[in-house]
């Protein structure tokens, strides 16, 4: 346990983040029109001129940044934090809302992500929610063809682009046997909604806009999203642990990373960037966290920049013994 972790067990680390879990309605509506009225306001300004120019398709790339920031709206509406957790109908309206714009069904979302938090760092509880990894000793014990499917999974060029597409456009679309009801009802209402604004857009613009445009900026958006997710908890020195062994401090200050980036991809990545601080209290809205982290300099962390992307990609299997990642043996 790290001197940090340390210390924080001596303060009243609750107290501290209990004062930014309170919204803030300017700055929440603030987020909704630099956000979600941009997203929207540029898919229709493509939609409109690409009949002109294909040159418009340029505002792909910013969209997809906006995509990228309604999403993180949608995600603090599923942690009931983006309107506070006493305004719940307000979070889950917006959070469906934003879900739809971000091909995300909300009430799904919500539930497989709580089990994410609630197992970030468990090395017994892998798989809710996470980027797939092996340990030395399970890659040891692998079949063949289980190296394989591993070895094409965690490659960058399968795991941030095709990977993240199929996960966000098409996985997203199937309800699975024996799911629960609300979630493939929200899957299901998601799904109808996305039909209705497909075929709404390809009558007026033509399917050809459509497919150039939205899926264009989800399949950018869902790229960006999965790195972020990927630095998020896989990074050097990241903390894991077994049952027994597990500890709640470390997982979030250890297990889950700051990624510090520049102001600009701050804006657009709304800040999640600050992962550490918000497995600590997800009740915190994005909008405070920089605040948390400016006034409470003993919450900081060893950041991440983007500097580090090429150590980042090299990451393949957990030592357990070394507590450290490493590559393929041999």
């Amino acid at each position: 346990m790290n001197e940090l972790v340390q210390n924080l067990q001596n303060v009243k680390w609750i107290e501290i983040v209990r004062k930014y879990q309170e919204p803030d309605l300017p700055k929440a509506v603030e987020q909704i029109l630099t956000s979600v009225f941009v997203y929207v306001g540029l898919m229709i300004v493509m939609a409109f001129t690409i009949r002109i120019s294909y040159w418009t398709l340029l505002l792909v790339i910013p969209t997809a940044g906006f995509a990228v920031r309604t999403f993180i709206i949608f995600h603090d509406c599923g942690h009931q934090s983006f309107f506070g957790a006493k305004n719940k109908r307000a979070n889950d309206v917006l959070g469906v809302i934003t879900g739809i714009l971000t091909f995300t069904p909300y009430h799904f979302w919500r539930r497989a992500h709580a089990m994410h938090h609630a197992t970030v760092a468990k090395l017994d509880q892998r798989g809710k929610g996470d980027v797939w990894m092996l340990t030395v000793d399970e890659w040891n014990e692998a079949s063949k063809w289980k190296k394989l499917i591993y070895r094409v999974y965690r490659n960058p060029l399968v795991l941030f682009t095709l990977g993240a597409w199929i996960n966000m456009i098409v996985a997203q679309r199937i309800p699975f046997p024996g799911m629960d009801p609300q979630d493939k009802r929200s899957i299901l209402l998601t799904d109808l909604a996305l039909l209705l604004i497909g075929v709404s857009v390809i009558l007026l613009f033509g399917w050809k806009a459509y497919l150039l445009i939205q899926i264009l900026v989800m399949m950018i958006a869902s790229s960006i999203g999965v790195w972020l997710f990927y630095v998020q908890h896989q990074f050097p020195g990241a903390y894991w642990a077994r049952k027994g062994e597990w500890d709640y401090l470390s997982a979030c200050l250890q297990g889950s990373s700051y990624y510090k980036l520049p102001e600009v991809l701050r804006f657009f990545t709304g800040n999640i960037g600050f992962h550490h601080l918000h497995h600590l209290s997800h009740l915190v809205p994005n909008y405070h966290l920089p605040r948390l982290y400016r006034q409470h300099p003993e919450l900081a962390v060893e950041p991440i920049t983007l500097r580090d992307t090429r150590k980042l990609l090299a990451i393949r299997l957990y030592d357990e013994g070394k507590r450290s990642y490493v590559g393929y043996p041999g």
